[in-house]
């Protein structure tokens, strides 16, 4: 069980609570803080002061002072006004990881909530009650706005439980970048499955090219030593050990030395790898920090007004990593053409067809990638640049995260298509190459990618076979290190 206590989340814990895998409580020290806070906001209304957010309007309202009979209603029409998003739902997953997330944000004990609304978050998701939170409609500053209000919508006409929202707790509820998060975070680990995926697929592709590994001689990293290429260099020298294959052209190659969608894996893979470690870091400290408006510190009585809901930490790790895997992606594209052009490909056949004319074999596969890449280079574009001003100009610069965390999920979807088209076309190569064996690792993966897809002796339709080898590269924990 995960004890909320406003801690850092790591993403896999994350993962696992939204997996329905892990079950979730409430630390006793979080549960003392948030009672601690509480107290300075009832401090605050029995004294009749002015505060933003407990006994005030919101956003351009905020200079409208509101009775002590009108507060529980303000903080109901609060949320019910904010309840207008629009589009699909976002998935049970991303709405346990939503929940999970602002359950956390509330055990940080700086919001001035009661206990019991922490409570009610967490005993919806260990009953497994999933609301339905249209996925758009946040502009991502003054918070996740409308997808959070779904979600407190949900808490407040629950049939069984209904919580009565006190003073500031609607607004509790509703400021913070936790539908940003939530997607973005379990687009995030997939991601860097798929990257993990991407380099051993490069490695089979540089086998079925008969390629070499001199490129990944760790000198050369060393001597430009970013974390992230010296250890993807690591990877594909352990990856291509003891292949036949590279042995049978190890003499008398007149090549000098491969192309830059083989060679440069380690320069590329390894930039990808260090952007989304800056990803993954900006996350896990947005799943520990206090993100919503006023925060309330119990240790001196004060109130604070300020600008923790803006999403642009998470804006830009967002449209950081889309950018970096679109660029995996278009090196992907790169190798699956070599693969199929005959031009390329050291002597494979064309499109690695059996019977090249009547059958197209990989022809269409690639056009597929081509259609796949330029849609992630459309939504590449970093949505963080663009602004729109909000609440009569109170709310006058936005982030545009949950656009970026819902970019971000589409592209990497679109990556787990081309990697598997990719890894299709290089088994497909190494047919070719047979009887030579590649590296046990190679092997390995060829052999986990035929439980899903088996040669293509003749033309069949691969669609379902693209999907579903994509799913598993999305899900795969590399065994092959």
């Amino acid at each position: 069980m995960i004890l909320l206590n406003g801690q850092p989340l790591s993403l896999e814990e994350i993962e696992l609570v939204a997996a329905g895998k892990q079950s979730v409580g409430v630390h006793l020290d979080a549960r003392e803080r948030m009672k601690a806070s509480r107290a300075v906001v009832e401090k605050i209304l029995s004294s009749g002061k002015v505060v933003y957010g407990i006994n005030t309007g919101f956003g351009r309202l905020s200079d409208i002072t509101l009775p002590p009979e009108k507060l529980r209603e303000a903080q109901l029409n609060l949320i019910r006004s904010h309840a207008c998003g629009v589009g699909d739902p976002l998935s049970v997953p991303e709405t346990r990881a939503l929940m999970l997330l602002r359950a956390n944000v509330l055990a940080t004990g700086f919001s001035g909530a009661r206990p019991e609304i922490l409570d009610a978050l967490v005993a919806m998701i260990e009953a497994g009650k999933h609301p339905a939170i249209p996925e758009k409609g946040s502009v991502g500053a003054s918070g996740d706005l409308a997808p959070l209000a779904h979600l407190a919508l949900a808490l407040v006409e629950d049939s069984a439980n209904p919580i009565q929202l006190e003073a500031k707790e609607g607004l509790v509820l509703i400021n913070g970048t936790q539908a940003m998060g939530a997607v973005g975070a379990l687009a995030l680990s997939r991601a860097e499955r798929l990257l993990e995926a991407a380099t051993l697929i490069g490695a089979c592709t540089l086998e079925a090219l008969l390629g070499t590994p001199a490129a990944f001689d760790p000198r050369i990293h060393h001597a430009r030593p970013h974390a992230g290429q010296v250890r993807v260099a690591a990877q594909l020298q352990q990856y291509l050990k003891g292949s036949q294959i590279r042995d049978s052209h190890r003499d008398g190659d007149p090549r000098v030395q491969d192309a830059y969608a083989l060679r440069c894996m380690p320069q590329v893979h390894g930039s990808v790898w260090d952007t989304l470690r800056f990803a993954r870091n900006a996350l896990e400290i947005e799943s520990g920090s206090a993100t919503d408006n006023p925060l309330v510190f119990a240790e001196t009585g004060d109130v604070i007004s300020g600008g923790n809901f803006h999403g642009a930490p998470l804006a830009h790790a967002f449209d950081y990593a889309a950018i970096a895997l679109t660029d995996l992606m278009s090196m992907s594209e790169r190798r699956t053409e070599r693969l199929v052009n005959p031009d390329m490909s050291e002597g494979l056949p064309a499109f690695l067809a059996r019977d090249a004319g009547s059958a197209s074999g990989m022809m269409i596969p690639h056009v597929v990638v081509a259609a796949l890449l330029n849609e992630a280079k459309v939504l590449s574009h970093p949505s963080s640049v663009d602004n729109v001003p909000t609440s009569a100009g109170k709310e006058d610069h936005v982030s545009m995260g949950m656009t970026g965390a819902l970019k971000l999920r589409q592209i990497v979807k679109n990556l787990s298509l081309v990697l598997a088209i990719e890894a299709i076309s290089a088994c497909e190569g190494l047919e070719h190459r047979r009887p030579l064996q590649s590296s046990v690792a190679v092997e390995g993966f060829y052999s986990f990618v035929r439980q899903t897809v088996s040669p293509l002796n003749q033309d069949r339709s691969l669609s379902e076979e693209i999907q579903e080898l994509g799913r598993r590269l999305s899900e795969m924990e590399l065994a092959f290190k």
